[in-house]
């Protein structure tokens, strides 16, 4: 999913895009409303942040001119103002969330991943069924909505989690081997730490509650990479 930030100070707009990658989004970074719109037009991106107070376009303008095309891409400002009147006219006109500077990390993660699904939901809605989930084992996976699904319980998913579980999905019963977990869900051109793959695989199978000795979902195939069995 690719996600545009359009943030006039330098120091913040690098911040977001390192932290929005790191949670395996693809992002394209704009400094001032002018760029955001040529790139909102150009890369379709699957949300958008938006500054307020930026140089020439502001953030209130670059979202009018966006809904008045009729998209209905995600809009998520960020900005300083804290008035209630601030808010009320960023979700008047159209915004679907309203995040006040100063912001924590998992703040801003949340309610980007929240927005997400709002998105898939009402696509989901206006459009013909298509497969929006798959199985794997006990585990269910939204791939649109960023989250799975284990008996009750509701697992919030990153971008490269989906990733990899959507690639072992597909390749059912095979070993698939590093260097295509690594191709496939980091980008050819990233080139992670040796220990990265092995992490994340860790994190993920905390997350899914799988038993790296009885593995269901992610299973260590020796020498070659993962699989699910």
């Amino acid at each position: 999913m690719k996600i545009l930030v359009a943030e006039d100070d330098p120091l913040t707009r690098e911040a977001l895009v390192a932290c929005l990658e790191g949670e395996g989004f693809a992002v394209s970074a704009a400094a001032n409303g002018h760029e955001a719109l040529e790139r909102w037009q150009r890369e379709s991106p699957d949300l958008v942040c938006l500054d307020i107070m930026m140089p020439g376009l502001d953030g209130y303008e670059v979202c009018r001119r966006i809904r008045a095309t009729r998209s209905r891409v995600p809009v998520v400002f960020l900005s300083a103002k804290n008035e209630e009147i601030d808010v009320v006219v960023g979700l008047e006109l159209g915004a679907d969330d309203f995040v006040r500077k100063p912001f924590g990390r998992h703040e801003l993660l949340a309610r980007i991943r929240s927005a997400l699904r709002r998105s898939a939901g009402t696509e989901t809605a206006n459009a013909p069924r298509a497969r929006e989930f798959f199985a794997m084992g006990p585990l269910t996976v939204y791939p649109k909505e960023l989250r799975a699904e284990r008996a009750d319980e509701t697992i919030e998913l990153t971008p490269r989690e989906v990733a990899i579980l959507t690639l072992l999905h597909e390749r059912r019963g095979e070993a698939v081997d590093r260097d295509t977990l690594l191709d496939r869900c980091w980008g050819m051109d990233y080139f992670p730490e040796s220990r990265t793959l092995d992490q994340h695989i860790a994190k993920l199978r905390k997350k899914v509650g799988d038993d790296p000795a009885m593995p269901e979902v992610l299973e260590t195939v020796r020498g070659v990479g993962y699989r699910f069995p």
